[in-house]
């Protein structure tokens, strides 16, 4: 049971891509110079229910858009099929950076709301918590749905039955 996903050394007693995934921040130092920013790798991989594409998603929390890009920019602008954008995500700013490292895309999600309050962080933990409860045939479910093309939280909420929005209806479960 992982009982802090903010700290990545749980991935050292994972299946052989979450020690990858571990080898691989490390070596390009992702997390050190992204520490300012609060960051936590969120996603399949840290729940071990990735697909072989699945990338490396950090979230961080930036007060300052424009110096968090400058940022992205001096920390990661030389790797491979760099680029970085911005968008608009549930009406809030986002800036997004993705780059390939020698095993992984990696995706780097900035918000000004806290990391623990980010919506992936939250789906996260919820999902986490499912896992838990339902097992490993729940889980084995959950990868063969998402190997149909179906996203991670859908495939919660077809799993569980929950109607309406399956983003909104997982944040539902945290009460």
């Amino acid at each position: 049971m992982i009982d802090n996903f903010k700290n990545i050394d749980y991935l050292t007693n994972g299946n052989n891509k979450q020690k990858l995934a571990f080898l691989e921040i490390k070596k390009f130092g992702i997390l050190d110079k992204l520490q300012q920013y609060n960051p936590i790798l969120t996603g399949t991989i840290p729940l071990d229910i990735d697909l072989p594409e699945s990338d490396l998603d950090i979230i961080c929390q930036c007060k300052n858009h424009t110096q968090f890009n400058r940022d992205l920019i001096k920390n990661f602008s030389e790797e491979k099929d760099f680029k970085i954008y911005s968008t608009h995500q549930n009406g809030i700013e986002s800036t997004i950076a993705e780059f390939k490292t020698d095993h992984f895309l990696i995706e780097i999600f900035g918000q000004k709301i806290p990391t623990e309050k980010q919506n992936a962080y939250r789906h996260m933990m919820v999902e986490y918590q499912i896992l838990i409860e339902k097992g490993i045939d729940f889980k084995k479910k959950i990868r063969h749905l998402k190997s149909t093309g179906l996203k991670t939280e859908p495939a919660f909420a077809k799993l569980l039955g929950l109607q309406g929005d399956p983003y909104l209806a997982l944040l539902e479960l945290e009460k």
